[in-house]
């Protein structure tokens, strides 16, 4: 794609994946005309948030085999996608190598981007606390962010020290010059575009895993006391999921099941009722592990999954109803406990 219209966005998205993959993009996900319409010197925080959540929403489903073919099916029949939420998962532990702490280490990228915490969801089944982070600018267009720190604290003491051990090693990829041009965005609420260009891709790096590959001894004391921490050993910070926001998610799911797809087998759905979410069932991937003899071998493991929400109007016609609901969330998380077996 070319043209005024997506002069500001468009060249942000290009240095993060090449000009042909961007516009493969910018068909494929429903981007609203604010966004699109843009143009000039200055990159506006709503547009550089909505370039890095779509660079992290490619990333998700090249990883994510059912949720890449899906995307591609909708784009044949000439639609496109709408990307809700990316949820991924943090750890609050003492000890995190050189990266801030659980929720922390994303706060400090998504506030400046004009993102605020709208809502904290206690995720008690699974020991971990989400945190919803929703655009101030544009909250119904510029997808969310769900973040989920865990407790290793809640565990046994083996448990706490192969934690420790794996997150060790966390290298921290935001530069000294990420840092300062996040400083600057969020005094001003805009960048130049060039600027904008450098920081988009070194941003999208922090969505991944930052440690070395675990022993397999250590992965295997955290999978037998929670499925949530093994999948963090192996996947890191990257998108666990990237939501898709459907019309009507139950029909989705039923036709979807009738053509052999990997969906799951319910349809999860809030207190309210508002909210009804299903999802593929998480893609395996091939992880290297070291073992007892410092070699490194491979496993196959859960990896992330591509994930369906129907969000009904609010009661008093505000708009959306944006919240998420910890019943729902601890359900879809199964995901990725389920694959392990």
């Amino acid at each position: 794609m070319t043209g005024p219209r997506d002069a500001t966005l468009a060249p942000l998205l290009a240095a993060a994946l090449g000009a042909e993959k961007a516009g493969d993009l910018m068909a494929a996900v429903h981007i609203p005309d604010p966004l699109l319409d843009e143009a000039g010197d200055l990159a506006s925080r709503a547009v550089i948030a909505e370039a890095l959540a779509l660079v992290l929403f490619h990333d998700l489903v090249q990883r994510v085999p059912a949720g890449r073919d899906y995307v591609a099916r909708v784009a044949k029949a000439g639609g496109n996608v709408t990307f809700d939420h990316g949820a991924l998962r943090t750890v609050a532990a003492p000890t995190t190598g050189a990266l801030p702490p659980g929720d922390a280490g994303f706060a400090r990228i998504l506030q400046p981007l004009g993102y605020e915490a709208a809502a904290v969801y206690p995720l008690e089944r699974i020991n971990m606390t989400g945190r919803a982070y929703r655009h101030r600018d544009r909250p119904e267009d510029i997808p969310q962010y769900f973040v989920s720190e865990f407790h290793p604290e809640r565990f046994s003491r083996e448990f706490q020290d192969a934690c420790a051990r794996v997150l060790a090693s966390s290298r921290d990829p935001l530069t000294p010059e990420a840092k300062a041009l996040l400083d600057r965005l969020q005094a001003e609420g805009s960048l130049p575009v060039d600027d904008a260009a450098r920081l988009v891709p070194v941003l999208a790096a922090c969505f991944d895993r930052q440690h070395d590959a675990p022993t397999l001894a250590d992965y295997e004391v955290l999978l037998a006391e929670s499925a949530e921490m093994a999948w963090i050993a192996t996947e890191g910070n990257a998108f666990n999921h990237a939501t898709d926001r459907v019309a009507d998610v139950a029909a989705l799911a039923e036709a979807e099941r009738a053509a052999g797809h990997p969906i799951k087998d319910t349809v999860e759905v809030s207190t309210s009722g508002r909210v009804r979410q299903t999802a593929y069932r998480a893609a395996k991937v091939a992880r290297d592990f070291i073992d007892a003899n410092g070699k490194t071998v491979t496993r196959e493991v859960p990896g992330s999954f591509y994930e369906f929400i129907t969000r009904d109007p609010l009661p008093d016609g505000s708009g959306l109803d944006l919240g998420f609901d910890a019943a729902n969330a601890q359900g879809i998380f199964k995901m990725t406990a389920a694959g392990q077996g």
